[in-house]
């Protein structure tokens, strides 16, 4: 009888083993709170499916790009992995991203998702190749505080009366009127500045020939160099990021921030609610503004071993629980129609968004993610010109001459494809 119960037992442990799965999910967007959330809402995910492992691996945003591309060259690619908008296109055009469309087509929950987020999620190929967690939509963060001690009694409306205010604020001692994104993230400030100054957010002409250096985009390249040139934004928010920008603001170091709901929960955390305020971003002369909408999901990596499970898993992230369990950690507005009957995202802390949405003459703007190229521009040749041109080392015209150049070369590639 013992041996017989020895041999159960050793058959019981060898099938269980045989059963135990371990996944791998790679996080790119990281923070400390982003990470806790994910982790508690995979340990739902863990709970639910008895035996399986979910290993998380965190890459700092900074350095996210370069990092995830050594990973996948030395062929150590996730079940599961956070894509941003900017990625989708360089993975899902090499091959290397499952189609979700099979699980989306019995999925409960899919009639549920906003149009937009099935569209964004869909951008390559018209497959979706990722699932839109939630969208990220430039606005302006504001100190009512620094505003009334320089004597500004309303936030600008116009990008003359924001140079004013930067100029007025930037008097009072150690302090700034522009928290500006040189570095890591800061092409959106560009591209937002750029397509008011000239008055459409049209990258291209129809052959593929870039925009970026006509008159109207090289007139709002010259604003963001002027910006910083003049003084009205701190000297080493040259080589800010995301952390940075928020800091500063959040510091009262300077009076003004672009930058999407995400930042809303550290400064909401070390600022008084009275102290500030988030407004549409200021419009150009033509009367109009293009914030950029950004976005990000969850993918599937095709060569996963366990596809059906990383569907599992996705699905759990991407449940109406999860989904809003994790925006309102991150800050992004949810991928569910239903969200704004939560009383959390129909509060007054969104209302510079919403009101956005509500302009005709506010015009959310997706940046060309599409183009399989435009991950390295983004994340590395961007920067590196910006950085070049805030700092005198490279004129307006030279910069705005590389960046069309370059996105030329990839708009042609892609509609040679087509």
């Amino acid at each position: 009888m013992k041996t017989l119960m020895s041999a159960a037992l050793f058959t019981s442990l060898l099938g269980g083993a045989a059963f135990a799965e371990t996944l791998k999910l790679v996080e790119v967007i990281t923070s400390p709170e982003r990470t806790e959330t994910l982790r508690s809402i995979v340990s739902t995910f863990e709970a639910e499916n008895p035996g399986t492992t979910v290993e998380i691996i965190s890459l700092p945003w900074n350095e996210a790009f370069q990092k995830f591309a050594t990973m996948v060259s030395a062929g150590d690619t996730p079940d599961v992995m956070e894509m941003p908008d900017t990625w989708l296109s360089l993975y899902a055009n090499n091959g290397m991203l499952e189609s979700l469309e099979p699980y989306l087509e019995t999925w409960e929950n899919t009639k549920e998702l906003t149009p937009r987020a099935l569209e964004l999620g869909r951008t390559v190929d018209n497959t979706a190749y990722m699932l839109p967690y939630g969208f990220y939509l430039r606005a302006m963060f504001y100190n009512r505080t620094l505003l009334e001690e320089a004597g500004i009694s309303e936030p600008p409306k116009t990008m003359d009366e924001f140079i004013a205010a930067s100029e007025a604020v930037s008097k009072l001692p150690g302090k700034y009127g522009y928290c500006m994104r040189g570095g890591a993230g800061g092409l959106n400030g560009w591209m937002i500045f750029g397509a008011s100054m000239a008055g459409n957010n049209s990258y291209f002409t129809e052959d593929g020939t870039s925009t970026l250096n006509t008159q109207g985009w090289m007139q709002g390249l010259q604003w963001m160099v002027d910006l910083y040139q003049k003084g009205y934004a701190p000297k080493d928010s040259v080589n800010w990021g995301f952390n940075e920008v928020v800091a500063g603001f959040y510091s009262g170091t300077c009076a003004f921030l672009d930058q999407d709901p995400d930042a809303l929960i550290a400064i909401a955390e070390r600022m008084k609610a009275e102290d500030f305020a988030v407004a549409p971003l200021p419009k150009g002369p033509d009367g109009k503004s293009f914030p950029t909408i950004g976005y990000a999901g969850w993918s599937m990596f095709a060569d996963s071993d366990n596809k059906d499970l990383s569907w599992k898993l996705i699905s759990t992230l991407q449940s109406r629980d999860g989904n809003l369990e994790w925006n309102k950690r991150i800050g992004a507005l949810p991928a569910y129609t239903s969200a704004q009957e939560d009383p959390f995202f129909a509060g007054d802390q969104f209302k510079g968004w919403f009101e956005e949405l509500a302009d005709p003459d506010t015009v959310p703007t997706v940046m060309p993610t599409y183009l399989e190229e435009f991950a390295f521009f983004k994340d590395s040749l961007a920067i590196s010109t910006s950085q070049e041109a805030l700092l005198g080392d490279l004129t307006v015209e030279e910069l705005a001459n590389q960046w069309a150049d370059y996105l030329t070369k990839a708009q042609k590639k892609h509609l040679a494809k087509q």
